[in-house]
This record gives C-alpha cells, structure tokens and sequence, in this order.
C-alpha cells in the first residue's frame, strides 16, 4: 500500500502497516488541529514507556496480543478489543506478542 491513505478510498488498517524486527513502526493517517489518527506495529518485546497525554486516546487492537497498563494497572488485549486511555494519567503499552494498533487522539 503507498505510504498515504487517500480519503474516500477504502482499506484495511492492519494491512496498511508492516511489523520490522525488533522495531515499532507508526504510520499517521489523519493528522487535524482536533486530534490525530495513527497505525501502530510492535514487534514482540517493543513497546511505549510510560508516559502521559494531555487527552484522552483509543486503543484498539487490530492484531496479536499487548499489555496496556494504565496508572499502574495491567490491561491484557487481544486483536478486536479497544481500551481508553484518560488524560493525565500516565500509561505504558507493551507487546506481549506481535500486536497492531489503532490510536485515535481527540483534543479537547
């Protein structure tokens, strides 16, 4: 797939990002003044450290498995499962096994 998404055009977000060894890839695919969409992949082992957003925030899983702690607190995802994120609340995400994501950032 080329590296944009075009608007008005159909496609399947977790085949629009490939996972790289040992790496995490993002692939933004809306980016507005109001708030950001984004492809996430891990590769098993990798992940987000903590840290916290000034919004709140959608995870959802389009494959594999993470860990999603929130304030300290483990989340264990699976593909098809979502998770919010609260705002100023400080949040880490790690791949328990290849995982794909989907992040959607609202501004408020």
């Amino acid at each position: 797939m080329s590296a944009s998404i075009d608007p008005a055009n159909i496609f399947n977000a977790a085949e629009s990002i490939a996972y790289a060894e040992k790496s995490v890839v993002s692939k933004t695919i809306i980016k507005k003044t109001t708030g950001t969409v984004t492809i996430f992949s891990f590769d098993k082992g990798e992940g987000l450290s903590e840290h916290s957003a000034p919004h709140e925030a959608l995870i959802q899983l389009l494959d594999g498995k993470a860990e999603i702690i929130i304030g300290g607190q483990s989340h264990h995802l699976e593909s098809g499962q979502s998770i919010i994120l609260p705002a100023n609340i400080p949040h880490a995400v790690k791949a328990t096994e290849r995982f794909k994501m989907l992040l959607t950032m609202i501004k408020g």
